[in-house]
């Protein structure tokens, strides 16, 4: 396969990408300071963890709130979308206003939670059972965007259906362009199968043929080879990694080489280490040190996995209350072998 022009621009209505490597919503996971290591590492275009309209409506004017700082451009963030969800149109439309001074490149909604408390509120993967509310969605936002984010482009987020009796990616993706979205992003699985299963990428390849936007693909992506086979078999204009990227920023710049044709290698355990303190670095300064701490152990966990000594670092590192302790386990030599 001739890979050589795989890495290229993506055009998301007036707005140009200069690559199409993604960084997706991750809840719990995409927070300001993720987003910057991954911006660090080559991530084009990144999207901040799905953040409730009506909590941002809520929470209005009473201070930078919790839901609000997740909103803040990151470090070195160039280009980034804040991602919305919600299920009634005014107050995504009211949501939509209030992010006026974030600035964001592009304003997401997310169709695609598969999380009983997203969905039984009538949001994320919910929507794809009804595209009609989804178009309100969409049309309600560009209005707003329009008028008051200086137009920039709305995007969706969606599966391929509820189940795999109900697939009707095309119908929920067609709703939301005619509706005015200026890019789609599929993950290839439905609501049923949550993340378990296999992400269907016949189903990206075949809207990528037929939408006039950008498609997207999401889904079982985990190495930069995934990355390389989805393009190349899809015809997608970009990849957006999720769980690929957790603990795991280096796999931007490592797809960007092999996309362009060069070979690449993963950096050395002390450089993974020390990006994952200075993530826990950007994300104190944010939440405070004892919130931070708690918060990145998770992370931490995931920098470590296949390194020597990484079974140790962890099972210290679930206790670590502060950055020094944090520093004292990731910065000393391993001293075991996986």
């Amino acid at each position: 396969m001739n890979h050589i022009n795989l890495y290229r621009p993506v055009k998301i209505g007036a707005l140009e990408i200069p690559g199409n490597l993604f960084l997706a919503p991750v809840a719990g996971y995409t927070d300001r300071a993720f987003r910057s290591i991954c911006a660090a590492w080559g991530a084009d275009f990144s999207f901040t963890e799905l953040v409730s309209s009506e909590a941002l409506v809520r929470t209005a004017n009473k201070g930078l709130s919790r839901t609000e700082q997740l909103l803040v451009r990151g470090d070195g963030e160039k280009r980034y979308g804040i991602q919305l969800f919600g299920s009634d149109p005014l107050v995504m439309a009211r949501a939509a206003a209030l992010l006026e001074d974030f600035s964001p490149d592009a304003l997401d909604i997310n169709s695609g939670c598969p999380v009983p408390k997203v969905v039984k509120s009538g949001a994320g993967s919910a929507l794809v059972r009804d595209p009609s509310r989804l178009a309100a969605l969409v049309s309600s936002v560009v209005k707003v965007c329009e008028t008051r984010l200086g137009g920039i482009p709305v995007t969706v987020k969606i599966r391929s259906g509820w189940d795999s009796d109900s697939i009707n990616y095309r119908e929920t993706a067609r709703a939301a362009v005619e509706a005015g979205a200026s890019l789609v992003s599929l993950h290839g699985r439905t609501r049923a199968q949550g993340y378990g299963g296999k992400s269907d990428w016949s189903h990206i390849a075949d809207l990528a043929s037929r939408l006039a936007v950008p498609v997207i693909g999401s889904g079982d992506l985990y190495t930069p080879e995934d990355a390389l086979r989805m393009l190349g078999q899809t015809g997608c204009a970009g990849v957006m990694f999720a769980r690929g990227a957790l603990g795991n920023p280096f796999i931007f710049s490592a797809a960007k080489a092999l996309l362009t044709g060069a070979s690449y290698t993963w950096p050395e355990t002390e450089v993974r280490l020390k990006t994952a303190l200075r993530q826990l670095e950007l994300l104190a300064r944010d939440v405070g040190e004892s919130l931070a701490c708690r918060e990145m152990r998770k992370q931490a966990c995931a920098y470590t996995r296949g390194i020597a000594g990484g079974r140790g670092i962890r099972d210290r590192i679930v206790h670590a209350q502060t950055i020094a302790e944090y520093r004292e386990l990731l910065l000393s030599s391993p001293d075991s072998a996986e």
